[in-house]
């Protein structure tokens, strides 16, 4: 691939390097007799009744009448593509063999294959600071989207630059996307949300001001993507003009046609979780196409909602060097017992791929990337029996690939957030690997 060029000729999945005809046997295929008479033999696994004492924490939102049942269904999912059973059923394979098979079953299972497109990129406007050139952009990541966001390049630093893209979170103001982490607050929402998880930072601006060229974009159905002409939305709107009780009330109707939408791309073939890493992995063709940006040292982070498509960007895109995932880890069986209403949302949902590989996987399957995990202890969306198991896969699958250096799992005593400690030890972890 051209390292600077508009045309990106990539037939599955932006670049990330798989192509989807090449996959031999996806995750979602029935399996050979052989391998399901051994899974067979295996299963069910042990019914683990999920208590506050196993899970550390109360579990909010048990299934009521149906929690036994679901317990029983749990049981029977195989997590034969986890690494830490893979590595067990089959000695003497490498972490390249089952790295292989556990991607394939994570992109097959994303459902998004993405035609060839020209970008036609374009700078909408310049802001100039003292620390770096913000530029709105627009550019296209497939023949049906055209998306808006920012592009930074920083100043006072050597050119060209490391590069981060920097994926929103869920969480928040819906009708605001890029513009959470972006630039001075363009509504008193924007205002309130950021002193409630990034110590009142723009943390794009934060990272630009460190030296690095940063992209951030709006996900699908947030921001400037966010639903028009639909459940008594306007045509045409702008968030940063709406009073308090016009924006609460047209984030409520955004919010109200969420799955909605999440239907609509199912029925097209396709799920929320290939959207965005579709988008976000031609957040790195843009990247290339800047003179600005050294093109092999490129980065990803988020948290929350963006800690997991970091987490995806991490599995998958072969040209990202490092992450930082922030609150979002922990394992399958824990998280559905503990909390799903809370945390699971469409970002996250892709049947046929939870069943093999489990949460830790995207991060196990990423290595030789440097990646950074960050769980608060004091994060009430997991139970802390899932941050901790998480861990110690992840910590194992990075000594099977023999880079045990390249992951780190930070804990502090933290809510759900990305606040200035946290900045801080992610600047600090990719400075080290990207700079």
């Amino acid at each position: 691939m051209t390292k600077r060029r508009d045309f990106i000729k990539t037939s599955f999945l932006g670049a990330s390097g798989i192509a989807l005809s090449s996959i031999p046997v996806s995750c979602n295929s029935a399996p050979a007799a052989s391998t399901a008479q051994a899974m067979a033999a295996k299963l069910p696994r042990p019914v683990i009744q999920m208590t506050e004492e196993y899970l550390g924490r109360k579990p909010l939102n048990l299934y009521g009448g149906y929690e036994g049942m679901m317990q029983k269904l749990r049981s029977y999912r195989p997590l034969d593509l986890n690494a830490i059973a893979w590595k067990k059923a089959n000695p003497g394979n490498s972490y390249e063999d089952w790295a292989k098979q556990a991607r394939e079953c994570l992109i097959t299972g994303l459902h998004y294959n993405m035609p060839p497109v020209y970008l036609q990129a374009e700078t909408i406007e310049k802001i100039e600071t003292d620390s770096f050139v913000r530029e709105k952009i627009e550019f296209n990541t497939t023949p049906w989207f055209r998306v808006p966001g920012y592009f930074y390049t920083p100043k006072n630093v050597p050119l060209p630059a490391p590069a981060l893209i920097v994926l929103h979170e869920w969480g928040g103001p819906m009708l605001f996307g890029a513009d959470r982490v972006c630039g001075d607050p363009v509504h008193p929402a924007i205002a309130r949300h950021r002193e409630s998880v990034t110590s009142g930072k723009p943390i794009a601006d934060w990272y630009a001001s460190h030296g690095y060229a940063v992209i951030v974009i709006d996900a699908f159905h947030f921001g400037n993507r966010a639903p028009r002409g639909l459940n008594g939305l306007p045509d045409s709107y702008d968030p940063s003009k709406l009073d308090e009780d016009t924006l609460t009330d047209y984030n409520n109707r955004a919010r109200d046609v969420l799955y909605y939408g999440v239907r609509e791309l199912n029925w097209a073939g396709t799920t929320w979780a290939g959207v965005n890493y579709g988008d976000d992995s031609r957040c790195v063709d843009y990247l290339l196409t800047r003179k600005e940006v050294d093109g092999s040292r490129i980065g990803c982070t988020g948290l929350s909602g963006g800690g997991w498509r970091t987490d995806i960007v991490a599995a998958l895109e072969l040209r990202i060097k490092a992450t930082v995932t922030v609150g979002w880890m922990t394992t399958g069986d824990t998280q559905q017992a503990y909390n799903i209403n809370g945390a699971i949302g469409s970002f996250c949902l892709l049947p046929g791929v939870w069943d093999h590989i489990d949460i830790p996987d995207m991060i196990s399957m990423a290595a030789p990337k440097a990646c950074m995990v960050v769980s608060g202890t004091q994060d009430m969306l997991f139970p802390p029996l899932g941050q901790q198991e998480a861990e110690k896969q992840i910590s194992e699958a990075y000594s099977w690939a023999g880079r045990p250096d390249l992951f780190r799992n930070f804990t502090p005593a933290k809510p759900h957030c990305y606040d200035a400690e946290i900045q801080e030890e992610a600047l600090s972890w990719f400075d080290k690997h990207l700079k």
